[in-house]
């Protein structure tokens, strides 16, 4: 009697699977209908836990994902860096010390922490790191430096935005470049009172505003423009008169910013310094050599750990962890810490997972870049890679539940919008699904969610 009701089972298995198919098959014309443009550009993938396929339409066909291409960079990174993995920032000095006076530079640098200086994290606020950084010159005896403040930005190469992304939105908060030294994540908020600046969330000293802003319209719909290096930023767009906005923008030189606070603490603890803040790069510009890391360090000062950056990185999308995370994979793996590096190895990691390399055209490690081309069907490959690994727990913790009540990535650009998670559904079924559409005229979010609802 056994054999027949495995028969049973197998039947009720496939014509349930068959079924959703089918709603998930009208869901998807549905949609197609709604705009003509479409056909050509939606890319869904819907399988089983065990990767079995339920249902595709146009499943190897690489699209622009916006965010949901995070989900390849986090489980590389977790992968191959380790959960418990951490960045590290030291201070030191050069030349010697004697009876409280050194002669020589004070110098902080750092292996790219993306987490210096962050509001995200208790015991990482800027705050944290004054404190154990004055605490250590004070326990070190320093109470004169002669030399200057270098701040060594050198760990990374010297481009500090991935190839492709859109000039408007690089001095925007979430189009923040990665350097060697990251400061408050490389963002600043404004105050904006109509087309008047009314404060800043902390002093930019090194920054000189270009204001084209207008007021009209009942939403924030400025944006800044800020150039690595530059002491120009531009704002214009428009702002909603009589109330106050706060609006928020990339740093355009990071390194900079943090040696002017820096300063500023060894002047309030009395310290005294007889020179300037200069960065590793503009000591490349004037033809000097960077000192690199001194022999005596006073400070060694390390992030949260990796599970806790990927977290933030899924759950509210930060670009810069994701793109630090490249460059961090191109110079642990391959010697090179440049973008096109890391973003090579992300391609080779995925390859050797079983990934079809013509589904996974890279192009950064956030999706901020319309240049990345990624499948549907890579996406869910992905997800149920990571389903099966030992950090899973992680890497599932960070992804959102969007407004459906689905456990998912989401990605949003202009006329681009992707989804890709895992959810159970009322019966017990467990789907891994990803969903991409361009070029869609219409409220792509709202419809896709439609279309998932089915799995419900």
């Amino acid at each position: 009697m056994k054999k027949p009701l495995a028969v049973l089972i197998l039947s009720v298995q496939i014509l349930s699977a068959q079924n959703m198919a089918q709603k998930l098959d009208k869901a998807t014309k549905d949609l197609m209908d709604s705009s003509g443009a479409l056909s050509s550009g939606l890319s869904f993938y819907v399988t089983d836990e065990s990767g079995t396929l339920i249902y595709e339409y146009q499943g190897n066909k690489g699209l622009s994902t916006a965010s949901t291409q995070k989900i390849f960079t986090a489980g590389a990174a977790l992968e191959t860096l380790g959960k418990n993995y951490t960045y590290k920032t030291t201070a030191g000095y050069s030349g010697n010390l004697s009876s409280g006076t050194l002669n020589g530079d004070l110098i902080i640098g750092s292996n790219g922490d993306p987490t210096l200086g962050s509001w995200r994290y208790d015991a990482y606020k800027p705050e944290s790191f004054k404190k154990k950084f004055i605490e250590a010159l004070q326990n070190s005896g320093i109470k004169k430096i002669s030399g200057n403040l270098v701040i060594d930005d050198s760990y990374f190469d010297h481009q500090t935005i991935p190839g492709g992304w859109p000039w408007d939105d690089l001095g925007n908060y979430y189009g923040a470049g990665v350097w060697g030294i990251n400061w408050r994540e490389n963002q600043f908020d404004i105050n904006i009172n109509g087309t008047e600046f009314k404060g800043f969330s902390y002093p930019m000293d090194n920054i000189k505003w270009l204001n084209d802003l207008k007021a009209g319209g009942s939403s924030d719909q400025s944006l800044i423009f800020t150039a690595p290096h530059s002491e120009v930023a531009l704002i214009n767009g428009t702002l909603p008169a009589g109330k106050t906005v706060t609006v928020s923008g990339a740093l355009p030189n990071p390194p900079l910013q943090l040696g002017t606070e820096a300063l500023q603490w060894l002047k309030e603890s009395g310290i005294e310094i007889s020179g300037k803040v200069i960065t590793g790069s503009q000591l490349e510009i004037e033809g000097k050599t960077v000192p690199g890391m001194p022999k005596n360090v006073i400070l060694t000062y390390e992030s949260p750990t990796l599970d806790k950056m990927v977290y933030w990185f899924l759950r509210k999308s930060v670009n810069l962890y994701g793109e630090t995370f490249i460059k961090t994979l191109g110079k642990e793996k391959k010697g090179n810490p440049s973008f096109k590096s890391g973003i090579a190895y992300l391609k080779e990691f995925w390859k050797s997972k079983g990934i079809n390399p013509n589904m996974i055209n890279f192009a950064d490690g956030s999706g901020l870049s319309p240049q990345n081309y990624v499948a549907a069907k890579a996406e869910v490959q992905a997800l149920i890679y990571a389903k099966k690994q030992s950090w899973f727990d992680v890497y599932y913790d960070g992804f959102p539940v969007q407004d459906n009540g689905m456990k998912m990535k989401s990605g949003t650009m202009r006329d681009t919008k992707s989804f890709a998670g895992y959810h159970t559904a009322k019966d017990g079924k467990k789907y891994v699904f990803s969903i991409i559409i361009n070029n869609y005229q219409g409220s792509g979010g709202a419809e896709l969610q439609k279309i998932l609802n089915v799995l419900k």
